[in-house]
């Protein structure tokens, strides 16, 4: 479904793309000339600012501001209660324990996502668990099962390590017709963090695998008792146990006390409220392996266990429900992420895949983590149909829906979605989901 790079570097030199190096000098070199202009009175633009006489003095500067609390969790100012996780548009449940919610990538500002702001996926509602009472057991095919409290877990020394996490449900309402208006609901089953715990093969390890042991069973604590299997070559390479996210416990919602993650892999392998992990020799097929979190293939088929989340990227601003405010430089901001390796290449075009033009990455570039891009784009003000693609380190290029449609069965609930995604933008600047 993907291009080598190789092939990517031959469509980028016959396309004319422009050297980023040379986008940054040109943009600067426009935002001087808006200066000048307003500076000898003429149209206003980035610049704008030149042409104002005495700076005021605001309010805030007149008056004694707010006391520090003695003991208080630190919340966002209130000119920001507008950014938050939503539930989907697209899927609405009466009921909210099986039911997840989106993080507003259109107001994240770097690669980190807000504890407070990253998506949600739950299958029996989120359980208010003590850590004083919750236990971990690893038995099965072990030559001595093993029973940690979180005291006990906590006494390894830990490790911390940047990773994305994303549902494999992302984006699946807006295969090939509009069901989404923003970027929040079409890619917002994702989120970046830094994660704080154990590598899980110190306690198989610990625990000592029998002969014959291939694959590990990891189980939550919540109502529905969700579990995944998982091979054992990937639980000895890079499978945390996890306590810790961005710098504090994890939240109730996102595993509170203990989880599971899997790096590069769909997010409901990384199983939440983590009670349990069984060694066997085989999977355990169950209902999340079976009914669910399947892919149709062609010819009735079905594919279990597409445990990777594959390469892939989105434009992030402007997106759906924005508006250009007019013609002229307009930055291009977005993300990419793979759960293969690291991002080496993200090129965005301006009308619709014809030609594409490079765009700059932001370090840092790590592995399996988010990664920032952006574009100085010189609108004209007419018609334009924006996108990216991404290419990683395997050298495996992000492909279209078309593509994946050559592969795959794209019919009904489909999960898996990394093709190509574009926003249309009008003439009067307003910018829109542009799927069909």
């Amino acid at each position: 479904m993907g291009r080598r790079k190789e092939d990517l570097d031959e469509s980028k030199r016959s396309s004319g793309i422009q050297p980023v190096e040379e986008g940054r000098r040109s943009f600067l070199k426009g935002s001087l000339m808006l200066a000048g202009a307003a500076a000898a009175g003429g149209s206003a633009g980035l610049a704008s600012v030149a042409q104002a006489g005495s700076l005021a003095i605001p309010e805030s500067n007149k008056s004694m501001g707010r006391e520090i609390e003695p003991k208080a969790y630190g919340m966002p100012s209130k000119y920001e209660a507008h950014v938050t996780r939503n539930r989907t548009d697209v899927f609405v449940n009466k009921q909210h324990w099986s039911d997840w919610s989106m993080t507003p990538l259109q107001h994240q500002k770097g690669i980190i996502t807000p504890n407070g702001l990253f998506y949600e996926r739950h299958h029996a509602g989120t359980p208010d668990i003590n850590p004083e009472q919750h236990t971990l057991v690893v038995h099965g095919m072990v030559k001595q099962p093993l029973k940690f409290s979180m005291d006990d877990l906590m006494r390894y020394p830990s490790m911390s390590k940047f990773y994305f996490m994303e549902c494999s449900g992302n984006g699946l309402t807006d295969w090939k017709t509009v069901k989404s208006t923003t970027v929040q609901q079409t890619h917002g089953l994702l989120g970046c963090a830094q994660w704080t715990g154990v590598p899980l093969s110190w306690l198989l390890d610990e625990a000592g695998l029998a002969d014959g042991a291939k694959w590990v069973l990891l189980e939550g604590a919540d109502g529905s008792a969700h579990l995944r299997s998982i091979p054992i070559e990937k639980c000895m390479d890079d499978v945390m146990i996890v306590w810790g996210m961005n710098g504090e416990m994890l939240r109730p919602e996102n595993g509170y006390p203990l989880r599971a993650f899997i790096p590069g892999w769909e997010g409901n392998v990384c199983v939440k409220w983590l009670r349990r992990i069984k060694v066997g020799d085989k999977p355990w097929n169950a209902r999340s392996e079976t009914a669910r979190y399947t892919d149709p293939m062609p010819e009735g088929k079905w594919r279990q266990f597409s445990f990777v989340m594959e390469c892939k990227s989105v434009i992030t601003s402007p997106s759906g429900g924005m508006k250009i405010p007019g013609p002229g430089r307009v930055e291009i901001e977005g993300f990419a992420w793979s759960g293969n390796g690291t991002i080496k290449a993200v090129d965005v075009t301006f009308d619709g895949g014809k030609t594409w033009r490079e765009a700059k990455l932001e370090d840092p570039v790590l592995d399996k983590c988010l990664t920032r891009f952006r574009y100085s784009w010189d609108w004209d003000g007419g018609p334009a149909k924006i996108a990216s693609r991404a290419v990683d380190s395997t050298g495996y290029v992000q492909p279209t829906v078309a593509d994946i449609d050559k592969v795959r069965a794209i019919t009904g609930f489909v999960q898996h979605h990394n093709g190509v995604f574009p926003w249309s933008v009008s003439s009067s600047g307003e910018v829109a989901n542009a799927i069909a």
